[in-house]
C-alpha cells in the first residue's frame, strides 16, 4: 500500500482557485535524490506566472508547484552520500511535476546545502530563489562595485530586499522604489535612498544610475531606460519587461533578462553570509500548505513585505 500525504495538485491553468490541496502518493526518492519531509516552501511571483498559464509549455499538468524548500532528509536514494536521515537542508528545486508545495518532495541531491545555522527551517524555505536571482543579477551580470549607484524596482519585495542587502555590502550607493509604509524597513537594511512610487516618477527625482534591477516590468521598462547612465544596465526580471536588448542598445544602453541559476557555490555563500548575520530574508507571513491559493492571492495584490512561506 502506497503512503499517502497532502499536497497542492494543479490540473488546470488558471486563478489561484485552481490548486487544490489534495492526498496524494509520498513519491520515492530516484538515484541522486533525497525524500524530504518539507517544513518550508517559499511562494515567488514566479510561481503565479506558471500556474496563469502565461508560459505555456513550461510545465505539465498535473503538477505540484514550488521551487523554494526547506526539510528534514527523510530517506536517500542511490548514490546520495552527502546527505543522510535526519538531517535539515534547504536549496531549490528545477521545475518539474513534484515541487515543494506538498508535505514531501523528492528533490535532488546536489540542489541542497545545509540550513543556516542560525535560520529555522520555515526562514529557510523562503532563502534560495530571491538570492540566486538578486545574487544573479547584482554579482554577475551588473558586476557591481564600490561607488556604483543601484536603482532596485519594488525593493521591498522578496528578490528587492536581498538585492538592497547585496547591492550595498559590495559597496554600491542603494536607490529603492517602495510605498511610504514600506521606507522605515528598507533604511534598516541599508537603503541610501527611497522613492514612494505611488507618489513621485521615479525619473524625477534620481540622478543618472549605473545598473537598474526592475523587478515590476510593463512601464517600468523603458522608464528605467531614462535614468541610466550612458553605457548603464538595465536588468529585466519580470514576464512583461516593457523593453529589450534592442530598444537599450539604440540608446547606447545595455539590456538583459535575469533568471535565478542554482548553484552549490552560490548557496554556500549566501548561507554565509546569513550565519554572518549580514544578509536576512524577510518572512511577511506564512500560510498552511491548504492555503495556497490565499498565499498566491497576496503575492499578486502585491502588498507583501520580504517573503510568504507555506507550512504543511
Amino acid at each position: 500500500m502506497s503512503v499517502r500525504m497532502h499536497a497542492i495538485v494543479q490540473s488546470a491553468f488558471g486563478g489561484p482557485e485552481v490548486l487544490t490541496y489534495q492526498e496524494t502518493d509520498v513519491p520515492e526518492p530516484g538515484p541522486g535524490e533525497v525524500l524530504l519531509r518539507v517544513a518550508g516552501a517559499g511562494v515567488n511571483p514566479g510561481d503565479t506566472v506558471l500556474r496563469s498559464g502565461r508560459v505555456p509549455g513550461v510545465v505539465t499538468l498535473p503538477w505540484t508547484p514550488g521551487n523554494d524548500v526547506a526539510g528534514v532528509v527523510e530517506r536517500v536514494g542511490q548514490g546520495v552520500t552527502r546527505f543522510e536521515p535526519g538531517d535539515e537542508v534547504y536549496g531549490m528545486l528545477p521545475v518539474s511535476r513534484r515541487g515543494a508545495y506538498a508535505e514531501y518532495t523528492a528533490a535532488p541531491a546536489d540542489a541542497l546545502a545545509p540550513r543556516p545555522k542560525n535560520l529555522d527551517l520555515v526562514h529557510a524555505g523562503a532563502v534560495p530563489l530571491v538570492a540566486f536571482t538578486a545574487w544573479q543579477a547584482l554579482a554577475v551580470l551588473a558586476g557591481v562595485r564600490p561607488g556604483d549607484r543601484v536603482l532596485i524596482h519594488a525593493a521591498a519585495g522578496g528578490v528587492g530586499h536581498v538585492a538592497v542587502q547585496l547591492a550595498k555590502e559590495f559597496g554600491a550607493h542603494v536607490i529603492g522604489t517602495a510605498r511610504a509604509a514600506n521606507h522605515q524597513f528598507l533604511r534598516g537594511i541599508g537603503a541610501d535612498e527611497l522613492i514612494d512610487y505611488t507618489a513621485t516618477d521615479f525619473r524625477t527625482a534620481v540622478a543618472p544610475v549605473d545598473t537598474v534591477l526592475d523587478l515590476v516590468g510593463g512601464s517600468y521598462g523603458p522608464r528605467s531606460l531614462d535614468v541610466l547612465r550612458p553605457g548603464g544596465l538595465l536588468i529585466g526580471a519580470s514576464i512583461d519587461p516593457g523593453t529589450d536588448e534592442a530598444q537599450a542598445t539604440a540608446r547606447g544602453l545595455r539590456y538583459v533578462w535575469v533568471t535565478a541559476e542554482p548553484s552549490g557555490e552560490v548557496l554556500e555563500r549566501v548561507t554565509e553570509r546569513i550565519e554572518a548575520g549580514r544578509l536576512r530574508v524577510t518572512v511577511h507571513r506564512t500560510y498552511p500548505l491548504a492555503e495556497a491559493a490565499a498565499a498566491h492571492r497576496a503575492i499578486e495584490e502585491k502588498r507583501t513585505t520580504g517573503k510568504i512561506v507555506l507550512v504543511p
